[in-house]
């Protein structure tokens, strides 16, 4: 498991391994290069510059204000990359979508991973040592094949190769990156399983895979009673008549409620202007969750 490195540890540890780097022997460079493939480092915002090569222009604001709410909440599960410039100066090489959303959370710094100049072939052969260690859970393994893919510029079938897995294998794993931060913190706590998580992926809908996460954790079901409540509620969705689409600017307001929330908050909206919010909970324990979060706000 990566080693979390708090900023007022990060001088005396992450920055004394990378004083006098440059002048260093090339099996040194390669031992400190190993040392922080396992190293989180909490780097202040202020410090990292975008990479003015990243081909990802676009981002979408909405999508990106939902993600900075759950971070709110959550906090930023899966770090950053960046490139070491020089003494706390880095350049972003991936993350940069969960970067501009910690910034609009109110972040001043994030967790990351440090990269040296020239690390190419040293990153990934410790990265490749670190995806062969039995006690990785289940998201650690993903986000390893997602820095993979993304310092060292590798396709799927390329990972496939490198780590001797089937590329249906390094696929499937790389899904649960796509899981809502409190689930992927269950899969890593093993409060759920990779098959909990799995069937939660045939769910597009945040809110609702929140909420049967929670129900799964309530009521202990197993994989297949779980894949079974899914079903059921995908049938479910098929059969129901289309809702009349809010406006925007309450479809915002709804999206907002769910996000903070991990609900599937209903926000109805009458013609004059009055309607209702409605908060669906799946349990006791799920209420509660909800009552010590609207205090919280």
């Amino acid at each position: 498991m990566a080693k979390q490195i708090k900023k007022s540890a990060l001088g005396l540890g992450v920055r004394a391994l990378l004083t006098n780097i440059e002048a260093q022997s090339q099996e040194k460079q390669a031992e400190v290069v190993r040392e922080l493939t396992h190293t989180v480092a909490m780097i202040p915002l202020s410090e990292i510059e975008v990479n003015p090569y990243q081909p990802r222009k676009d981002f979408d604001p909405e999508a990106l204000a939902e993600l900075a709410e759950s971070l709110k909440v959550h906090g930023l599960i899966q770090p950053i990359t960046v490139r070491r410039l020089a003494d706390r100066q880095y350049q972003l090489i991936s993350g940069e979508r969960r970067m501009r959303a910690s910034k609009m959370a109110g972040f001043t710094e994030v967790p990351a991973y440090i990269r040296l100049a020239n690390d190419q072939e040293m990153i990934e052969m410790a990265l490749v040592e670190n995806i062969q260690r039995e006690d990785l859970n289940a998201v650690e393994v993903a986000i390893t094949y997602q820095r993979l893919i993304d310092d060292c510029n590798l396709t799927h079938e390329n990972l496939s190769d490198r780590v001797g897995k089937k590329r249906s294998t390094v696929t499937n794993f790389l899904r649960l990156l796509k899981l809502p931060p409190d689930i992927q913190k269950g899969l890593k706590e093993d409060s759920i399983s990779r098959g909990h998580a799995r069937a939660l992926l045939g769910i597009s809908d945040f809110a609702m895979q929140h909420s049967i996460f929670k129900t799964i954790s309530a009521d202990h079901l197993s994989v297949r009673e779980t894949e079974d409540l899914i079903r059921r509620y995908n049938e479910q969705r098929k059969t129901k008549p289309a809702k009349p689409k809010l406006g925007a600017d309450y479809q915002n307001v709804q999206d907002s409620l769910r996000s903070r929330l991990g609900a599937k908050v209903q926000l109805k909206v009458k013609a004059t202007g009055a309607g209702q919010i409605a908060i669906p909970f799946t349990s006791t324990a799920d209420l509660n969750r909800l009552l010590d979060m609207l205090e919280k706000n």
